[in-house]
């Protein structure tokens, strides 16, 4: 698997609002995959955000090992698959995050605003890319 820095092509399939599917690890060493919004961020951080509620987020507080694969809208048999780590967890207290990512999506701030919010932020350590992603 290639490491960082991401090639241009797949950078910018990254920085598209593609579906997208987070796997992380439950306590008993399980895979556990879920549909999820990501935003890459400047830095090249991937941007995550979870309801504080979620098991996911408790997998990610004891393993902080996650990964993600963004499918192609127009073409799921190309996407990325990033692996990597988390690097932080912090409160999205205000929504800022989550709105950020509504906004990306879907071009309105997230509607739902009576519920605790957590932003994620992950390093990428690793990618895979399949189709016009290149790497098959």
């Amino acid at each position: 698997m290639p490491v960082p820095p991401l090639p241009d092509d797949v950078a910018a399939l990254l920085a598209r609002p593609n579906p997208a599917v987070m796997a992380t690890v439950a306590a008993d060493g399980r895979p556990v995959t879920v549909a999820t919004w990501y935003l890459v961020e400047e830095d090249g951080t991937l941007l995550l955000n979870l309801d504080a509620g979620r098991a996911r987020l408790r997998h990610l507080r004891s393993d902080p090992r996650v990964s993600l694969t963004a499918l192609a809208t127009d073409d799921w048999y190309t996407h990325v698959s990033v692996q990597g780590r988390v690097t932080s967890i912090e409160d999205d207290t205000d929504l800022v995050d989550i709105d950020r990512l509504s906004r990306h999506y879907g071009g309105n701030p997230y509607p739902v605003r009576d519920r605790a919010r957590v932003s994620v932020r992950m390093r990428v350590e690793r990618w895979h890319g399949w189709g016009a992603a290149g790497q098959d």
